[in-house]
């Protein structure tokens, strides 16, 4: 299945439906008066988050939703059906926006949460609803109302406990398929992934998910190679896990480079913990790892520095076992500031 993380659709709501004129023609009655029904309400178009899903690609082919309109009233007061509400499934962590794409419209971050997109027009209203005691004969119906009707683009933000970034060709999917099941494509080449890719991670008797993001470069902020649209998967990581592919020249200057682009996306990216791992250490001596190690602690702290080799699996548990800490503590956070938010808004 082919990832596709933003997508442009049409929604529009069913149409509510007319009023009815009718009046009583029953054999001897002969004042029936008005017996026009309502018409009835139109579908709704909601979205609900699945958790089974992790791709928008249902909506690459199809980009215009409608639902169904409500029927007309008819005689004997009889309201028309309402129409049958709409229902887009899309995966958790699911952006909806304006069409400016800007204005934030629903984060869908919660399994099985639901919004109505696009809200149905009411019936019209037949001609039994403006009978008075003046009036006992009216023919004045109301068509039924619009239903709403936009364009929204919609961004997937991959929910992962952990994102790792780096240069291309870094060793991350060599590294991903060698922490979990994950079949990511490996190949000698940079940009051999060219979509994120997410991996169930177990150590020490947990499990974590771990998201590995096509290669970033100088100037992704800004949108070089696509960064801007991978860099928002990182958004919502408790934990980055930086792999630096040791058999290039300078390794201080990858680091920094990867840096800089986290702190010029913003959203916090700068902020998040962070675990470095010196990657490819199978095809480096001893004093090439040494070296190229005193070269990083000038620009990372010493105590998330570690030396690996995505093919060997040498130096992944610890590396796992650090960013499984980090996750706890981002965990916790979260626990309590849903606490705090209950505590402050009791009545929600």
């Amino acid at each position: 299945m082919k990832f596709l993380d933003q997508v442009k659709i049409y929604v529009k709501a069913g149409n509510g439906g007319n009023g009815c004129c009718s009046f009583r023609r029953e054999k001897f009655i002969e004042y029936g008066g008005p017996d026009g029904g309502n018409g009835g309400r139109g579908g709704n178009l909601i979205l609900e988050a699945a958790d089974n899903l992790n791709t928008l690609i249902d909506y690459r082919y199809q980009q215009h939703f409608r639902a169904q309109s409500g029927q007309g009233g008819s005689g004997r007061n009889r309201t028309g059906a309402d129409g049958d509400d709409m229902v887009l499934m899309v995966p958790v962590g699911t952006q909806i926006l304006d069409d400016d794409k800007e204005t934030l419209i629903v984060d869908m971050i919660e399994p099985g949460q639901r919004f109505i997109l696009a809200r149905g027009g009411d019936g019209g209203f037949g001609n039994t609803h403006f009978k008075t005691a003046t009036n006992q004969a009216p023919r004045k119906t109301i068509p039924g109302w619009e239903g709403n009707e936009r364009w929204v683009w919609m961004r997937l933000k991959l929910i992962a406990d952990a994102g790792l970034v780096g240069l291309p060709n870094a060793g991350k999917s060599t590294f991903l398929s060698a922490v979990s099941r994950a079949k990511a494509k490996v190949a000698d080449y940079p940009f051999t992934t060219l979509a994120p890719q997410l991996g169930m991670v177990y150590v020490h008797e947990e499990e974590f998910t771990l998201a590995d993001l096509p290669g970033l470069i100088e100037n992704a902020h800004q949108g070089a190679g696509l960064g801007t649209r991978f860099l928002g998967h990182v958004e919502r990581c408790g934990v980055i896990l930086h792999l630096i592919d040791g058999t290039q020249e300078d390794v201080a200057h990858a680091y920094i480079t990867i840096r800089n682009e986290l702190e010029a996306y913003g959203y916090g990216l700068e902020s998040k913990p962070e675990v470095v791992a010196l990657n490819k250490c199978d095809a480096l001596t001893e004093e090439e790892i040494a070296n190229k190690l005193n070269d990083l602690k000038s620009v990372v702290s010493h105590e998330n520095l570690y030396v690996i080799s995505g093919v060997t699996k040498y130096g992944i548990t610890p590396v796992l076992a650090k960013t499984l800490d980090y996750i706890h503590q981002h965990r916790r956070r979260g626990d309590a500031a849903q606490i705090s938010d209950k505590l402050f808004h009791p009545l929600d």
